[in-house]
């Protein structure tokens, strides 16, 4: 079993600098399997049902203890506790005390389908947009081979962690490579900062991991 890196090569507090640079390095690994992803999380009532409007095919999921699902017939659990899209949230603030924040997913979904909705209704949430099942491809004058498995470009809002644990005021670019280590060296370091010179770009921090 193997892991990703993914490594920071890009930095803006422009957004739309933000999603197009993520794009072109994107591009440069696009195949026809290709897909993208897209994951937010909102801290408030007004924010999650502006979120819904923009992005109705979305599926959001509230906050919840495993406790209270305990003998709980599936269709009498709290629809926000369970996972809706757009259309079916609760138009009851009431319906979102000790939800918050509510997380709202696009998963598996075609290439350009939904990165310019999702980077309009982010807003001031940590997010992030990844386009996975790429094909990078091979390196020989660096020594590298290409790589599928790991081949990955994310896209932070407002993070500049994978864990989306620490709002920043700007997004991130990450490159994903696959994780391979040696006396503690990682070796596909290098060929990180070539795929991101194809673009113009240039790793800029250390490579995080899962």
């Amino acid at each position: 079993m193997s892991n990703d890196i993914a490594y920071p090569v890009f930095r803006t507090t422009d957004l739309a600098l933000a999603l197009s640079t993520a794009r072109s390095l994107m591009e440069f690994g696009r195949c026809e399997y290709s897909e993208v992803s897209a994951y937010a999380e909102f801290h408030s009532f007004a924010e999650v049902r502006r979120a819904a409007k923009e992005l109705p095919g979305a599926w959001f999921q509230g906050q919840a203890e495993y406790a209270e699902f305990d003998g709980v017939p599936w269709e009498q659990q709290p629809p926000l506790a369970v996972g809706v899209q757009g259309p079916a949230l609760p138009a009851d603030p009431a319906a979102y005390e000790g939800r918050l924040p509510v997380e709202c997913r696009l998963s598996d979904q075609p290439v350009g389908s939904i990165e310019d909705a999702f980077a309009a209704a982010i807003g001031t949430n940590m997010g992030c947009i990844n386009w996975e099942t790429l094909s990078w491809p091979d390196a020989p004058e660096a020594g590298f081979h290409g790589e599928s498995k790991h081949a990955e470009v994310t896209l932070l809002f407002n993070s500049r962690t994978r864990e989306l644990d620490e709002p920043a005021g700007d997004h991130t670019v990450l490159v994903h490579v696959r994780s391979a280590v040696f006396d503690g060296r990682q070796t596909r370091e290098p060929y990180a900062h070539w795929l991101a010179g194809q673009a113009g770009l240039t790793v800029i921090g250390p490579g995080q991991r899962t």
